[in-house]
């Protein structure tokens, strides 16, 4: 099991490896290491969040997500999004940010640092929403329950999680942003830049997760519907609609997925040049990491994790909250991808222990109470 699921990683951990002894030595075969790691590190919280949607999909799509989506998050999020930035940012065409890429790295650095702060808003109200929208929501199962109760009853309020977003944008804009640190030791007010990214973010969340939500009711409504009327559907021909709409469905899940992917990515990226600004030696490195992601969430989809332990998805989206503050905090602060990594391997660790002894709790219980079946029946004969 465990091979088929990370056959491919492993598969693309050592090509990557090699591909880096032979662009830059062994040095190169150490920077990737180091990125690859700091891939996975940062992105685990991603993996969860992954695979509570993914086990929704069939396995075709789950499928279309280990393939085509990480050509996506391989080439699209970790290749050609710095480039990207740089060419955006610079008002540059995409020959000349590549080449300025691969042949004046200091320059390239420089370029995508000063977007920096668009970057950390988009992204960071992008997860902020996710976490609001997580945590707003009345759920059978809580696991910090003198929290999420009195924010499950504030969640009833309509838009507030849109609101709380906004007021978080507006006082980052005002407090950070207007002090964003560029090179040369200058500041630059960036408040502008940063309420139009953020907003961007905003609409890009709005968007994409309401489509994906509206089709997702969709295809459950279709679902009822076949199930209670099945006979009539056959000869109506309606199932081949079903199938459309179960596409639509998926289709947008998946988008949903690349795009939440393409918002966890944003402080691999951002981080990455802390330890290169080669920007081959970054795609090998976060790609190999990438792939550990995708692999582990289909992984966890598969094991049936997430419904053994009950508390890892509640952990992982606390880790996006902590993660799209620490992002906002990032347009004027630098903080160091040693604590962004471990506030979220913290947050799922404790989450988990807390599912293990839930679940020991339950075992217990159960027992306990077929001990005392078992004496009554002893008892009556």
């Amino acid at each position: 099991m465990v091979l088929k699921t990370f056959g491919w990683s492993f598969a693309v951990t050592a090509l990557g490896l090699v591909a880096a002894v032979l662009y830059g030595g062994w040095a190169a075969f150490g920077l990737v290491a180091i990125l690859s790691v700091l891939e996975i590190s940062l992105s685990f919280d991603n993996a969860v969040v992954n695979a509570g949607i993914l086990k929704k999909m069939s396995a075709f799509w789950q499928k279309i997500f280990l393939t085509i989506g990480i050509l996506i998050a391989v080439f699209g999020m970790r290749l050609v999004f710095p480039v990207v930035i740089v060419a955006v940012s610079a008002q540059l065409g995409p020959i000349e940010a590549v080449d300025l890429a691969l042949t004046d790295k200091d320059r390239y650095q420089e370029l995508v640092t000063d977007a920096h702060p668009s970057i950390a808003a988009f992204g960071g109200m992008f997860l902020l929403m996710i976490f609001l929208d997580f945590i707003f929501e009345d759920r059978d199962i809580k696991w910090l329950g003198w929290l999420e109760r009195p924010l499950a009853k504030l969640g009833k309020v309509d838009m507030l999680s849109v609101c709380i977003a906004l007021i978080v944008l507006l006082i980052s804009a005002m407090t950070f942003a207007t002090h964003a640190h560029q090179h040369g030791g200058t500041h630059v007010d960036k408040a502008e830049t940063v309420l139009l990214s953020g907003i961007a973010g905003l609409i890009t969340y709005l968007i994409v997760g309401g489509l994906s939500g509206y089709f997702e009711d969709k295809l459950e409504e279709e679902e009822e519907r076949e199930h209670e009327q099945e006979e009539e559907a056959v000869r109506a021909g309606k199932p081949r609609s079903a199938v459309v709409v179960a596409g639509k469905a998926a289709f947008f899940m998946f988008l949903y997925l690349e795009v939440l992917d393409a918002s966890f990515s944003f402080d691999g990226v951002i981080g990455a040049f802390a330890i290169t600004n080669d920007i081959v030696l970054m795609a090998l490195g976060l790609g190999i990491g990438a792939m550990y992601v995708r692999s582990l969430t289909v992984y966890l989809v598969r094991e049936g994790t997430l419904d053994d332990y009950v508390y890892l998805e509640h952990g992982a989206h606390y880790a996006i909250g902590a993660l799209a503050m620490i992002l906002l905090v990032t347009i004027r602060y630098e903080i160091n991808e040693f604590i962004t990594g471990s506030v979220g391997v913290i947050l799922i660790a404790w989450s988990f222990w807390s599912s293990v002894r839930r679940n020991r709790a339950l075992a217990a219980a159960e027992g306990k109470a077929g001990s005392g079946d078992k004496t009554e029946v002893s008892s009556g004969v």
